[in-house]
């Protein structure tokens, strides 16, 4: 690397370093329904079918999927 490197670099940079990033004005309201036990248990049951499941089955069958056939 020559000792200009730095300076270019520096120079493309800098420009950037100055931008503002517009934050978003989020606001929200209290919900209307407060969510029950079973509306909650429905939700993590379902997150855990979709995703964790799939996972377990193809970490649990690691060893069949390496074999070739």
């Amino acid at each position: 690397m020559s000792v200009l490197t730095p300076l270019l670099l520096r120079g493309l940079t800098g420009p950037a370093r100055r931008l503002l990033v517009p934050r978003a004005q989020v606001h929200s309201k209290p919900p209307r329904e407060q969510l029950g036990t079973m509306d909650i248990t429905i939700g993590l049951t379902s997150c855990f079918l979709c995703f964790l499941l799939p996972a377990g089955w193809v970490l649990s069958h690691l060893e069949n999927y390496k074999k070739r056939e």
